[in-house]
């Protein structure tokens, strides 16, 4: 399908599949229960999965197929989500033109910091571009929100208002980001008795341009170029000795890259119309590291699992706090419960770095290949398991007892 082996049309309609039916998946739980806190069914979370997702599996086709990591992505996050904005407030609320800007800008961006840092590899590309990023970030915090040219906002981060010029808004547009009319706000509810699920525009919008992006990257990991790619990670010196230029492979790497970022960047913009240059700074860059060697550096669903599992934490520990523990633990005796809501108290609320730490040190330990290392581990597991089986039955069948005499 569109160019694709099999094993890649099944991966492909794996992502679709659950990406379709993550409204289902996300909310096992009935709404009320105790467990509905470990729900993630809810618009605003899943759209962060799939928008990091983007934001991931871009950095993936540098980090994955190169070798070179780069610490100054998130500064092309933030450079798609003031371009967003900027076209809201220039000509309003449709996404498509804010998206295509982001696409540009974050490419031309990401073009001119690729061709420095690119003349160094190794640890010293990673320290050019989380310079960059820095420069960004201190660019857009203060120098670019001077009031004769403000076009940041500073530390209150830019967003639309009233008396912007929006010339191509009429007087019955809406007045929240929309495609053509069909406002990512709007979210329809589903009760099924306790259970609650809702279906958001926004989310499913986001999850198309995913399984797009998604198909982009599987053809160019499959592609001569992908190969070439995989050769520089490989033995880049090997290939200077051959007379192969690998800069201007690399380079449409980092821009591509640079690109899948703005595109999640001006997603972001697009599901809140509102861009700070937080987004910028090198932590933002260190999620996504992290992110594409939790899930799985190199491959192709990894690193969309990285980033829903670091989300998940992010927004589901974090929101647990002593009440809560309580609650669970109501059932023991008073001296039980205190002491359980002590020893379980530093790893939720604040503490939510804590146990996503120790995940990942667990992760890097016994699975180096990232969760995707793991789900195969599993997978081996219970084939060899059924194999066995199917061994065992078929010796049992083919034994014979000798006739009695």
């Amino acid at each position: 399908m569109f160019g694709l082996d099999k094993k890649d049309t099944s991966l492909l309609i794996i992502v679709a599949i659950i990406t379709l039916l993550a409204p289902f998946i996300l909310n096992p739980f009935p709404e009320g229960s105790a467990m509905a806190q470990f729900n993630a069914g809810y618009p605003d979370l899943m759209q962060r999965f799939v928008i990091f997702g983007i934001f991931a599996v871009g950095f993936n086709i540098l980090f994955g197929l190169t070798g070179y990591l780069s610490f100054g992505h998130a500064a092309f996050l933030g450079v798609g989500s003031y371009a967003c904005v900027w076209m809201f407030k220039l000509l309003g609320y449709n996404i498509l033109p804010g998206i295509l800007l982001s696409l540009v800008v974050s490419g031309i961006f990401a073009l001119g910091i690729g061709y420095v840092s690119l003349r160094r590899s190794g640890i010293y590309f990673s320290i050019l571009t989380l310079a960059f990023a820095q420069m960004s970030f201190a660019l857009a915090y203060s120098v670019l929100s001077n009031p004769k040219f403000n076009l940041t906002n500073g530390e209150t981060g830019l967003q639309v208002y009233t008396d912007d010029p929006q010339v191509l808004m009429g007087p019955n547009s809406p007045t929240v980001p929309n495609l053509f009319g069909l406002e990512m706000n709007a979210t329809y509810k589903l009760e099924l008795g306790p259970w609650l699920f809702q279906f958001n525009a926004g989310y499913y919008f986001c999850a198309i341009v995913m399984l797009l992006v998604v198909y982009l990257a599987i053809r160019i990991f499959r592609s001569p170029f992908g190969l070439m790619l995989r050769a520089v990670k490989s033995n880049q010196q090997r290939m200077g000795y051959t007379g192969l230029n690998t800069r201007p492979y690399t380079l449409a790497a980092f821009v591509i890259s640079g690109m899948y970022a703005g595109l999640a960047g001006g997603l972001m913009a697009s599901m809140d119309p509102l861009a700070g240059a937080e987004r910028m700074q090198w932590t933002a860059s260190g999620e996504v590291v992290l992110m594409t060697i939790l899930g799985g550096a190199g491959t192709l669903i990894g690193p969309i699992l990285g980033a829903g599992f670091i989300k998940y934490f992010e927004n589901i520990f974090s929101k647990i706090n002593d009440n809560v523990l309580h609650q669970w633990f109501a059932f023991m005796p008073d001296w039980m419960e205190n002491a359980m809501v002590f020893i379980v108290h530093p790893f939720i609320g604040k503490g939510w770095h804590l146990t996503l730490g120790l995940l990942f040190m667990l992760v890097v330990i016994f699975l180096p290949g990232g969760l995707v290392e793991g789900g195969q581990k599993l997978m081996r597991w219970i084939r060899g398991d059924r194999r066995k089986k199917k061994a065992a039955e078929k010796a049992k069948s083919t034994t014979t007892t000798e006739p009695a005499e």
